[in-house]
């Protein structure tokens, strides 16, 4: 799968590879921003808002299916019960430090860089926690936008230290 996207992406100008690069799942804006600044050799800033917009894009689209697919889903007689039953355990597990710390649980989880954190995992726990559109996507928003401005400060530190320790 990484080979297929860094072939796909490899044909795209800087500007697209950078956006397409950051609606992945799992890298999402780790990968694209190092890879528009330090690859692409692109603007800080053109990167930082080029980045933000790809991994907004699918946080849209997913907070608008995800409602839609569990109807569905749940009104199957096939996956129905365990659907609703996996729902149900995940809403369990995680109600307790949404309930007590709120909309900035959401936004630390999408804001701060790490593994399974990101704009992609916080759609659907935003989804599992019944978090309307209308306050969902601006509390995603201000995490991506942390992320990015996380993600970019390391970039940017990283190229720095590592010019300076190689004498270049």
């Amino acid at each position: 799968m990484k080979e297929f996207v860094i072939h796909l992406v490899s044909s795209f100008s800087p500007e697209w590879a950078v956006f397409f690069l950051s609606m992945v799942p799992i890298t999402e804006l780790r990968a694209s921003i190092p890879i528009g600044i330090g690859v692409y050799g692109m603007g800080t800033v053109e990167t930082w808002l080029i980045a933000v917009a790809g991994n907004l894009l699918p946080v849209v689209a997913t907070l608008w299916i995800f409602p839609w697919l569990h109807d569905w889903l749940v009104g199957s007689k096939i996956f129905g019960p365990h659907v609703s039953k996996k729902l149900k355990q995940a809403e369990d597990v995680f109600k307790g430090n949404y309930a007590k710390y709120g909309a900035l649980a959401l936004v630390l989880f999408v804001g701060i860089p790490l593994p399974f954190t990101g704009a992609w995992t916080g759609s659907l726990a935003a989804f599992i926690f019944n978090i309307p559109f209308k306050k969902a996507f601006p509390l995603i928003t201000i995490g991506v936008m942390m992320a990015a401005t996380l993600v970019t400060a390391i970039t940017l530190f990283a190229g720095g230290a590592l010019r300076a320790l190689l004498g270049a």
